[in-house]
């Protein structure tokens, strides 16, 4: 398995490692409900130098964003991210992720762990517009802030400038602790926070600075166990459990990203004929009324009938119950209806109910 640059760090701090999309993570420090809890509250270290950076520049770039992505690259200016999806030709979901403009026809493409060569294969396979691409994911490190003392931790940290400042879905460059960062007003928890990019060979320098200023805010380092816990609740998605290629963004709720108006892109054909023609399937959320937890893969019955299946479900710290999303293929089913899941061949309550399960 592969280690990011701050494995020795985590091992000093004892953490319990998890083996995700071909990496050794950190799955927790303390316990997954405490480290929840500390972003939900104070602030929480995340290292997630697992996930891929795909560097695209030069004469061309700007077509391929547009050509590649659902979402409208072309508002992007410069210092904007963009969250969007990778869909190919019958709309099937390749892969979701941020695209950073930093110039024009100069992006940065931050995709998912385990979909490192698949993404980097795609862009290079539909760049007939002869952009330069270069996986730069082993020489990036990504340490991640997040929570609501996060700008208060942060910004002792950035002298040059007030993080408050950076609005969300912006970035900027500047130097964190004396290190050059892109400094990304972005996250995955449904907290304030921020995404620090740094060089590899600086990310241990970076962590040993922020983390002593993060246990005296009360915070905790987070390992994916909180991770998964804290995206759950803030109604996001995971790729690989919520969506993959023989899902469409209509069916996960993801509908809103895909901007068709006056533009191209691979699988614009295909979704636009599966809207016409009505989607047959529809992602929901669900809170168990029992004790049960849902988990991926189990069944969901609606008065007796299979309409679908969990595709994410944990515990959620904040509400003190489970909670989880499935696809489901009943068109009536809505807000505070009942469904029943099968778990090891019993049938469990849960109710339907509206995403974010924890809004912020």
């Amino acid at each position: 398995m592969k280690r990011t640059p701050l494995y020795q760090v985590h091992k000093s701090l004892n953490a319990k490692f998890t083996e995700f999309g071909g990496w050794k993570m950190p799955l927790q420090y303390s316990s997954i409900v405490k480290e929840h809890l500390a972003v939900r509250t104070t602030v929480g270290l995340f290292d997630l130098s697992h996930m891929g950076e795909l560097e695209v520049c030069g004469p061309g770039s700007n077509e391929l964003m547009q050509k590649l992505s659902t979402n409208d690259a072309g508002r992007l200016t410069d210092g904007r991210a963009l969250y969007t999806l990778f869909c190919n030709e019958t709309g099937g979901i390749v892969d979701d992720l941020l695209i950073y403009r930093h110039t024009d026809n100069h992006y940065v493409l931050v995709v998912n762990a385990g979909n490192i060569e698949k993404d980097l294969k795609w862009v290079e396979t539909h760049n007939d517009s002869g952009a330069e691409i270069k996986n730069v994911s082993d020489d990036t490190a990504l340490i991640a802030l997040q929570g609501p003392k996060a700008i208060d931790v942060l910004n002792p940290f950035v002298p040059e400038r007030d993080v408050s400042e950076i609005a969300f879905f912006r970035f900027v460059l500047g130097e964190v602790a004396g290190i050059l960062t892109i400094i990304s007003r972005t996250g995955y928890t449904g907290e304030v926070g921020f995404e620090l990019y740094v060089d590899a060979n600086d990310a241990e320098k970076l962590w040993n600075a922020l983390y002593p200023a993060v246990m005296d805010a009360e915070g905790q380092p987070v390992g994916l166990g909180a991770r998964d816990t804290l995206r759950l609740e803030a109604g996001l998605r995971l790729y690989g459990m919520d969506m993959n290629d023989d899902t469409n963004p209509f069916e996960v709720g993801l509908g809103k990203f895909i901007k068709s108006k006056g533009r191209q892109f691979i699988g614009k054909k295909a979704l636009l004929a599966a809207k016409k023609k009505g989607i047959a399937k529809q992602t929901v959320g669900f809170q168990m009324l029992d004790r049960a937890v849902a988990r991926c893969g189990y069944a969901v019955y609606q008065e007796g009938e299979h309409i679908g299946n969990v595709t994410s479900g944990a515990p959620s710290p904040s509400l003190k119950c489970s909670i989880g999303f499935a696809i489901v293929t009943s068109q009536t089913i809505s807000e505070e209806d009942e469904i029943d899941i099968e778990i090891r061949g019993r049938m469990h309550p849960a109710k339907i109910v509206k995403v974010p399960f924890v809004k912020n």
